[in-house]
């Protein structure tokens, strides 16, 4: 029994994390395609913290209760697909798929949402601890 038990949670933790690898990996993607833009770079931010930041902070609004819960890796595995929606090969189709996966267009509009905040927040406190050690120096 205990074997079965271990083997269930093992399976359940591997996959936890590999939901949540996946996410991380395309909020990398993400951010590296903005920062490969033509807009100005106005800050210097890592892009491998940001993206784990934004994934820490992004993951307190999804559902589920904890790393593990079946809603929370659903989400993971949503908000990844919505972040590689320009990579799709039919953008449309992949669009209601993602309004089918959330629920609803106001779900999907709230992720988005989520993630936007998130990403926004996490530039603000990367912001806030460059000018706190510029000013100590």
């Amino acid at each position: 029994m205990k074997k079965i038990l271990f083997l269930t949670l093992t399976a359940l933790l591997l996959n936890g994390c590999s939901e949540k690898n996946n996410y991380e990996a395309a909020v990398l993607s993400a951010l590296q395609r903005e920062n490969n833009s033509q807009d100005p770079k106005d800050y210097k931010v890592p892009t491998e913290k940001m993206a784990g930041c934004i994934v820490d902070t992004s993951s307190d609004n999804m559902p589920g209760l904890f790393a593990l819960d079946p809603a929370r890796l659903t989400a993971y595995r949503n908000y990844a697909k919505m972040l590689t929606l320009t990579e799709s090969p039919d953008p449309k189709k992949t669009m209601e798929e993602l309004r089918n996966d959330f629920g609803s267009p106001k779900e999907l509009a709230a992720a988005r949402s989520n993630y936007m905040e998130s990403e926004m927040e996490c530039l603000a406190s990367f912001m806030a601890n460059t000018e706190d050690s510029e000013k100590s120096k």
